[in-house]
């Protein structure tokens, strides 16, 4: 079910979510191993076994990856660039909706930004909670 974040839940979801979002990371490096794996095994002394079983293997990282992102954004935080670190957190400040901002090696959400514009907008959160929903 869909909600706005404040910035104290928000940070008190955020443990939880960045350590599932390393968990993607993690994933995401084994499927990028796996794949070196399956070109490595294009040769002419392979057999199609060999190829067919590391498939299935990247076949079956693909799948927990996809499992995984879908685990973190079902907490409501939407994943906005697995190789840049960066999560947002659906909020409102007035009536306006913007995402509160979290980056990889942040330890709390400290920035916000409005909802058609990008990290580069970033601003520091400097208003009381209450203008927050």
């Amino acid at each position: 079910m869909f909600s706005y974040f404040t910035i104290a839940t928000a940070n008190e979801k955020l443990p939880i979510v960045v350590d599932k979002f390393k968990n993607i990371i993690k994933l995401k490096n084994e499927i990028v191993k796996i794949e070196h794996e399956l070109n490595l095994a294009l040769t002419p002394t392979s057999t199609f076994e060999q190829y067919v079983t590391i498939k299935q293997k990247l076949n079956s990282a693909v799948t927990k990856f996809y499992q995984a992102i879908e685990d973190l954004e079902n907490t409501g935080v939407v994943i906005k660039g697995i190789d840049d670190g960066l999560l947002d957190f659906p909020s409102k400040r007035f009536d306006d909706e913007i995402w509160l901002c979290w980056k990889e090696g942040e330890k709390e959400i400290k920035f916000w930004h409005e909802k058609d514009v990008g990290f580069s907008g970033r601003k520091p959160i400097s208003v009381s909670d209450e203008s927050l929903v």
